[in-house]
């Protein structure tokens, strides 16, 4: 008679496993190691938050100590305005971002699956991914072209006032209240297509007699994607929204630095930017990094309250 074998727990449990597996140990120490060195190692910084931070002085240790009081300052007084208004910033623009990318990445995700055609299917996924790889100092480059006036190349002008949508061109740029838009506009064709991969990849792990068994009962193709595509890729939908979610307040650097402007700052500047401006041009580290502090905490806080609510409810967690 065969003897159930009973799994190892404790300590031996623990090094027996160490040592079954220890070539892929041996193989994770790298990256361990440079998570420690560039993820870790620099939290010691987070010192200048309670000091009135000096870079004359070169030892962080040997600083004067201010307890809580830039803290305080980051949320009062003109500083505090301006800190506050650039989180509604942050937020505005990533909400409308992710919003926006998740929409549009799982429609295009389930139109590709419904091509047939295989050569056609590579030609628009090749053509969606392309601009992935394009810098953001090109993008944003092209994208303020596109919205100039149309004697410049503003093709976007020039599009509406062909089909008399508008008497005299918008500078887009001028304007504050397009600010959002065009940042979660750009975002969109940038990344679209390579959004779509991770959900393309899900949707080969479904079981195609689920499809067959559909195709007999009368189901069309839309009826397919809604009942069996989509529940199929759920999974996938939630884990990459908990951490989408974590990270929010991660509203991009680049296209606000570059295409914003004195008359769009109300709506442009975001944390990032408050952090360089403070801390690399106007040299007051320990504001800037106690802004950076802010931030981290509170992804830290959301994705944590995000994964704990999706466990709850039931669906898949990070961990």
């Amino acid at each position: 008679m065969s003897k159930t074998l009973a799994p190892t727990t404790g300590k031996k449990g623990f090094w027996s496993t160490v040592f079954a597996q220890r070539e892929l140990v041996i193989m994770s120490v790298p990256i361990l190691l440079y998570k420690i060195l560039f993820s870790y190692v620099p939290i010691v910084g987070w010192t200048m938050a309670f000091q009135n931070y000096k870079p004359a002085i070169r030892s962080i240790w040997k600083q004067k100590w201010v307890g809580f009081d830039n803290f305080v300052k980051l949320f009062t007084g003109l500083n505090g305005e301006r800190f506050i208004r650039d989180i509604v910033n942050t937020l505005g623009q990533s909400v409308l971002t992710l919003a926006t990318g998740y929409i549009f990445a799982i429609t295009l995700a389930l139109l590709l699956n419904e091509i047939r055609s295989t050569k056609f299917k590579r030609i628009v996924q090749n053509i969606s991914y392309m601009p992935h790889f394009l810098s953001w100092i090109i993008v944003t480059g092209m994208v303020s072209v596109m919205l100039s006036v149309p004697t410049s190349g503003g093709i976007i002008n020039d599009i509406l006032m062909r089909f008399n949508l508008i008497k005299e061109p918008i500078m887009f740029l001028a304007e504050p209240k397009y600010f959002w838009g065009i940042v979660a506009g750009s975002h969109l064709w940038k990344e679209l297509g390579w959004n779509t991969i991770i959900y393309l990849a899900a949707m080969t792990a479904i079981d195609p007699t689920l499809y067959e068994a559909a195709v007999m009962d009368g189901a069309n193709r839309y009826q397919k994607m809604l009942y069996i595509t989509l529940p199929g890729i759920k999974a996938t939908i939630v884990v990459l929204m908990i951490m989408s979610i974590g990270m929010i307040l991660e509203a991009g650097f680049e296209i606000q630095y570059f295409l914003g402007n004195g008359l769009v700052v109300d709506r442009s500047e975001t944390i990032d930017i408050f952090v360089l401006t403070f801390g690399l041009q106007m040299g007051n580290y320990s504001l800037a990094t106690v802004a950076g502090i802010f931030k981290t905490v509170v992804s830290i806080f959301l994705i944590s309250t995000a994964n704990f609510i999706s466990g709850k409810l039931g669906e898949e967690k990070l961990i």
